[in-house]
């Protein structure tokens, strides 16, 4: 069977070091690149939006759904998720100017974040725990801790800091 002509093309981004990058790249652009899931098969999840009923979408829009607000849950998620994929892209060897941003960056963050307790919570993390900011490594076992003590808060599990870099950064072998 041959492929339409006018499905979209995935080509691979890479980052500085010539490797593919995961925080510029959909899992989907990596499946068609490595022919795990063919142009067509991934076009099928996008037809479903146009059986979508015209009342889901924006009022004059045919392309934006209508979504709530998030919620505490999907807005600690998503920052997370933010904070460790940064963490990730952080250099190796990071310069002074470099180490100050991400200071500045984090106490920033710790003043803006749209939850308030949530905001002064991780404010006063990083008072009595000053970011570790000298290398990729250090920081991100600092974010993973910081990460814990939120989850300790919440009741949840702690994830195991060894695995960080398998998790935000290299993947899973």
């Amino acid at each position: 069977m041959t492929e339409p002509k006018d499905l979209p093309k995935r080509k691979i981004i890479y980052d500085e070091d010539g490797k593919p990058c995961r925080s510029c790249n959909t899992l989907l652009d990596f499946q068609m690149a490595t022919g795990k899931v063919s142009p067509v098969a991934a076009m099928s999840p996008m037809a479903s939006a146009f059986n979508t009923a015209v009342t889901d979408f924006i009022p004059g829009s045919r392309t934006y759904r209508k979504v709530d607000p998030p919620d505490v849950t999907e807005l600690g998620r998503s920052s997370w998720t933010f904070l460790h994929a940064m963490t990730a892209k952080y250099p190796e060897k990071p310069n002074l100017n470099q180490q100050g941003e991400m200071k500045d960056f984090l106490n920033i963050f710790s003043k803006v974040y749209p939850c308030h307790w949530c905001a002064m919570d991780f404010a006063k993390y990083i008072e009595n725990h000053s970011p570790k900011v000298e290398s990729r490594d250090e920081l991100g076992q600092w974010m993973c801790e910081a990460h814990n003590h939120v989850n300790a808060k919440l009741g949840k599990p702690k994830f195991d800091c060894n695995f960080w870099k398998q998790r935000w950064k290299d993947g899973w072998e």
